[in-house]
């Protein structure tokens, strides 16, 4: 399903909302304010519907990110509106995601980091706010250098915390917090049914 040019305007916008609001906002993730601010950050929309096609698109992106300037693009969203909308099917394909690296010889120079409209960590229940960490408006494959990860990490001393501030941050927050931020998970509009 090819989004039209304000479809694909309307994605893209949604996504920087969140990582305004949410991401930088909430500073649920220090690192991203300074690849924002530098627009070093890589917005890409997968017209896929199946997951195979998600695959090679993936693969595409994985490459041009590994071949890029940093100073031009230091990390990708891969957003794909129409396939893996059901969580437990985008989090098996994790396992596709990671083996398509590792074929590519990518492993140790970029990961891949995870974020989807209805995230769920192992453990928790569906609403359980901390889940939210990781929630966005449409299921994101986010490719990261390991390289700024580390000079990230170094420059942040107590990135270890991240995690247990960010669940203490929205916990304060709650869920009527959140609505606030007016993020909201868009309705699917005659959406193709996925395709495992």
């Amino acid at each position: 399903m090819i989004l039209s040019t304000i479809e694909s305007q309307n994605v893209i916008a949604l996504t920087k909302v969140w990582l305004d609001k949410a991401v930088i906002g909430l500073n649920l993730c220090p690192f991203a304010k300074a690849v924002q601010v530098k627009e070093q950050i890589r917005f890409v929309i997968s017209d896929a519907t199946d997951s195979e096609t998600l695959l090679i698109d993936l693969a595409s992106e994985l490459d041009l990110l590994a071949g890029a300037d940093p100073d031009q693009i230091d990390t990708t969203l891969l957003i794909h509106p129409h396939v893996l909308t059901d969580f437990f099917d985008y989090n098996d394909f994790l396992d596709l995601a990671d083996a398509a690296i590792e074929e590519l010889e990518l492993d140790g120079e970029i990961q891949i980091a995870s974020f989807h409209p209805d995230y769920q960590f192992a453990g928790s229940a569906p609403d359980d706010i901390e889940n939210f960490t990781n929630r966005s408006p449409f299921p994101i494959l986010h490719l990261l250098r390991e390289s700024s990860i580390e000079r990230a990490v170094a420059a942040f001393p107590e990135a270890s915390d991240i995690y247990e501030k960010n669940i203490a941050n929205l916990r304060r927050l709650g869920h009527a917090g959140w609505q606030a931020l007016g993020i909201t998970k868009p309705r699917p509009t005659n959406s193709p049914k996925d395709e495992k």
